[in-house]
């Protein structure tokens, strides 16, 4: 096993034209949670949100390493990792203003938002869900003799439920292509991870499966490409399993609207000197990007997600007649 933030042995050098696509990947997504946060805080979307707001290397660092036909199991905290896979922003923000051009016809709002067309199963409003999902896609994978991979992300809290080890298992016993990836922002929901988790380490709870593991800066978007590009070769040539515990840090509240009395100024201050963008900042301008380049790059991703907002806010909302619609029941059942 080797030491926490080590990069492997392969290293595969960024290009100055992939670190600018990372960094407007990663300003994408937070433009695209800004931008919903604000329209919630208008009053013109309804229940809440959960923002990964602070946590983007991980979605977007994951993501691009990874095909479409690839597969991925996403989370309550999941725009991020559907924006990054492919998604369609309007019809992602559509979803969360209840809109029939949503992509579950305005049924789901932002935790149920799935695009087969990229490879996107689901994100998920139970925690843990997204273990089984992602583990019966990898099983189809090897069945079929693909080399696709199946990803499930996951927070560590959803390290306490049975589906993660029931799913470890299964992936070490049948060599499955599936990478288990903890987003460890150290809190589950309000708790700290202390007193959730009986160990400091998520990486810790593979190890009585075999199954490689070990933890990482998840707020550097370079070592999480470098670490998901091995294990997804080591799930393509038939090794089976990896388990990636990246650290970072949500910015924003569990849901918008959490006062969060339970973390202090200071570490939220200390985490705001390693946000994601910001550290990406640094490095692309120590390559010689300029910062009005840099400033482009965050204004387009800005001024796209706000056409989603206004293009999703003049959509039809979904009719009550329809309701009933692609629901089904099992009509040999006796619930009586």
């Amino acid at each position: 096993m080797t030491k926490p933030n080590s990069p492997t042995a392969a290293m595969v050098e960024l290009s100055r034209e992939h670190q600018l696509h990372l960094f407007e990947v990663m300003h994408r997504i937070r433009a695209f949670e800004n931008s919903g946060a604000r329209a919630l805080a208008q009053g013109l979307l309804s229940g809440t949100l959960h923002l990964s707001v602070g946590q983007e290397a991980v979605a977007a660092g994951v993501c691009d390493t990874l095909r479409t036909d690839d597969y991925v199991a996403s989370t309550h905290r999941g725009h991020g990792h559907c924006l990054a896979k492919g998604a369609d922003p309007r019809r992602m923000m559509a979803e969360l203003f209840g809109a029939e051009d949503g992509y579950c016809r305005g049924r789901s709002g932002s935790m149920h938002i799935a695009d087969s067309a990229v490879g996107i199963l689901g994100a998920n409003g139970i925690v843990g869900g997204g273990f089984g999902m992602a583990t019966g896609a990898a099983l189809s994978a090897q069945v079929r003799g693909t080399d696709q991979v199946s990803v499930v992300f996951f927070g560590e809290g959803a390290a306490g439920e049975g589906a993660l080890h029931e799913a470890l298992n299964l992936g070490a016993l049948w060599r499955l292509p599936i990478v288990f990836v903890c987003e460890n922002n150290g809190y589950a929901e309000l708790s700290p991870i202390s007193e959730v988790l009986a160990t400091s380490r998520v990486a810790d709870l593979a190890a009585p499966f075999g199954i490689p593991a070990d933890t990482y800066d998840g707020n550097d978007v370079e070592i999480v490409v470098q670490q998901t590009l091995a294990a997804l070769a080591r799930a393509r040539r038939g090794d089976g399993p990896s388990l990636l515990e990246f650290e970072t840090y949500r910015q924003s509240g569990h849901f918008e609207g959490d006062g969060q009395r339970y973390r202090t100024k200071a570490e939220r201050a200390a985490w705001a000197e390693r946000d994601p963008l910001l550290m990406m900042r640094r490095r692309l301008g120590a390559l010689g990007v300029t910062a009005g380049e840099l400033d482009s790059i965050e204004a387009v991703a800005q001024t796209e997600m706000a056409g989603a907002v206004e293009w999703s806010a003049g959509r039809r909302p979904a009719s009550e007649a329809s309701l009933t619609e692609d629901v089904y029941a099992d009509a040999g059942s006796n619930h009586g």
